[in-house]
């Protein structure tokens, strides 16, 4: 923030509104990925004639596509009623805010090869929700289908791992986000971090 402000931006504080409960928010995400999912592997085994079992999928995928395939129509229509409430209620910040800026993640980042442990057990709600709490801040844009970007603008001293900001605009603007990263790497350049482990 102190950056953006010693860049001329003018930065304040503003709750964001989703429109919708969070655990509704995640109901509706999870019906609508996994049936959209279910479809997506449904024609890929087809046209490569694969099977749909572990012998071709990761085991939160397939929980994921037996999730969709019990995914009524109702259900999905509902999912994507929710998915624009979101969207309108994320569009009228951008009416009064040029862009949003928030974590990318509540934490740093997981380990290698941990992002996933557990996943084997859970169903496909309990897989998105798992996914949802990695990094609730990026799945509402994700959603609302509006423009975002994660900039690594600093680092973590102790482990040296990236700490990600993210910004995001109104629908169509996302000249405005590379105008920012722009402003940001020339302030603070991080091409040249290497991580150390």
């Amino acid at each position: 923030m102190r950056l953006l402000e010693s860049l001329g931006h003018r930065v304040e504080d503003v709750k964001v509104d989703l429109g919708v409960d969070w655990e509704e928010f995640v109901l509706a995400g999870a019906r609508q990925w996994t049936a959209n999912l279910t479809a997506s592997v449904d024609e890929l085994a087809a046209a490569f004639g694969r099977p749909i079992d572990l012998s071709t999928l990761e085991p939160p995928i397939l929980a994921s596509y037996h999730y969709g395939q019990r995914v009524s129509g109702a259900q999905f229509v509902a999912a994507l009623a929710i998915r624009n409430r979101v969207a309108r209620s994320l569009a009228r910040h951008f009416d009064a805010h040029d862009v949003l800026l928030t974590p990318t993640l509540p934490e740093l980042p997981p380990a290698l090869g941990t992002h996933a442990e557990g996943a084997e057990t859970l169903d496909g709600l309990g897989w998105l929700r798992c996914l949802f709490d990695i990094s609730p801040f990026t799945v509402a844009f994700n959603a609302a289908g509006t423009p975002a970007m994660s900039v690594p603008v600093t680092a973590d001293a102790e482990t040296g791992l990236p700490i990600g900001v993210q910004f995001a605009a109104g629908c169509g603007l996302e000249g405005r986000l590379f105008r920012v990263a722009g402003q940001l790497e020339q302030a603070s350049p991080w091409s040249g971090r290497t991580l150390t482990v």
